[in-house]
């Protein structure tokens, strides 16, 4: 959902490029598309995307133990709960539209 909602609201004229991982990937959710088109998505693991080339990692674990990436990057920690029910889902949807401009503006 968070991949899905960055590349919805981003700039496009930023060249941005957005990737989502999880400490352990499984099947996404139905209700994560909620207004956001994830239908091409898939759960990956962090070995599936492009780390070395990230200038900021940001990690959503709240309950769950946030991985580490080593290296010269901006990291961001935004602890969202791992949804489960429709209400839970529209709750961290919210919550990303708010947090995800400060990505590509100058809000710390």
């Amino acid at each position: 959902m968070a991949e899905g909602l960055a590349r919805a609201l981003a700039p496009r004229q930023g060249g941005y490029q957005f990737y989502s991982a999880g400490s352990q990937p499984g099947t996404l959710n139905p209700l994560a598309e909620e207004g956001i088109d994830i239908a091409h998505h898939r759960s990956k693991g962090l070995d599936e995307v492009p780390l070395a080339q990230a200038d900021v990692i940001v990690t959503l674990c709240a309950d769950e133990v946030c991985p580490f990436v080593p290296g010269p990057v901006r990291r961001l920690h935004w602890p969202l709960p791992d949804p489960v029910d429709l209400e839970d889902f529209r709750a961290v949807r919210d919550e990303l539209r708010d947090l995800l401009p400060r990505l590509w503006s100058d809000q710390p």
